[in-house]
């Protein structure tokens, strides 16, 4: 069975955006899709399990609570 999920974070401006679409790509490779589209970051996990899906939307909003942090998003 395949588990999908869409996770959008929306941001201040494009460019806040851009910074975290870039800096979130090594996050990407093999677990999940991602694309910025104007103030917006989607993602877009598929696995097959539940248990995997968590896992990786759990790393993804980590490293993207640091990307916020390094952009000092309040």
């Amino acid at each position: 069975m395949k588990i999908k999920a869409t996770i959008t974070f929306s941001y201040q401006n494009d460019k806040q955006a851009k910074v975290a679409f870039k800096s979130l790509l090594p996050e990407n490779t093999g677990y999940l899709e991602s694309r910025q589209k104007y103030n917006s970051l989607i993602c877009n996990l598929e696995g097959k399990s539940l248990k995997t899906i968590l896992s990786t939307a759990d790393d993804l909003i980590f490293s993207e609570m640091l990307v916020e942090k390094v952009l000092d998003i309040q």
